[in-house]
């Protein structure tokens, strides 16, 4: 099962999540929003979504700076791993205390206001509900990560996520015997993945390529539809 859950899942979550994007591009690329509910109250909305996006964007950029580099580059310039775990467990401590926040405070205005409510679906719900258990768990991986300040823990995941990039056979293997926590963490990390295209956190995508849309791949015309039954000129 461990070989399953972390050596073949990553790349199923990885193809239904680029394949899912893609097709849902293709056939709804209007979709590609947030749904803002600014409009219905704004109130809790600029604090909260401020802590939580600031929160998850650092959380992302350290994991995705942090695990998928070599581990030569950071040796090469310097960087041990001790001060590399001891920086992930400080900056990703503070940024997932904020995200968690933000998260709570977007999460309590969507469940306790009848009007947002009534307008946000059950995915807009779950989909929020499984990131602030990922940052629950994430915060739980740094009290584990302060028994291991050397930063042989931190390795551990570098080769694992490295390996599944280079289709390593034996990935799976280099995290066998870690934290509970951590396999809970990449586990529900990979859930999300798969959901990623069928939920509001496309709009993440659209917020990258947009500008590269419209300068490169834009077309000239619009098409406008008419909710008339009638042309003007029947009239």
């Amino acid at each position: 099962m461990h070989n399953f859950l972390f050596g073949i899942f990553p790349y199923i979550a990885l193809g239904v999540c680029i394949m899912g994007t893609i097709a849902r591009y293709e056939r709804d690329p209007f979709t590609w929003k947030s749904s803002s509910s600014q409009l219905l109250r704004r109130k809790q909305l600029v604090i909260g979504s401020i802590l939580f996006h600031v929160g998850v964007l650092v959380i992302f950029l350290g994991h995705f700076v942090g695990l998928l580099t070599p581990i030569w580059v950071f040796d090469a310039i310097g960087i041990s791993h001790g001060f590399k775990q001891t920086l992930a467990v400080v900056a990703g401590g503070i940024a997932g205390v904020l995200g968690l926040i933000g998260g709570a405070i977007l999460f309590h205005r969507r469940w306790t206001d009848p009007r947002i409510r009534r307008n946000s679906s059950v995915g807009d719900i779950t989909i929020l509900l499984m990131l602030l258990a990922q940052l629950v768990l994430g915060l739980g991986t740094v009290f584990v990560s302060i028994e291991h300040l050397d930063g042989h823990e931190m390795v551990k995941f570098m080769s694992w996520a490295q390996g599944i990039f280079i289709f390593d056979g034996a990935a799976a293997s280099y995290i066998s015997n870690v934290a509970m926590v951590f396999k809970l963490h990449i586990f529900l990390g990979l859930l999300i993945i798969i959901v990623f295209p069928f939920t509001r956190l496309v709009h993440i995508v659209s917020g990258f390529a947009a500008p590269f849309r419209y300068l490169f791949t834009r077309p000239g015309y619009q098409i406008v539809r008419s909710r008339r039954s009638k042309s003007l000129n029947d009239t």
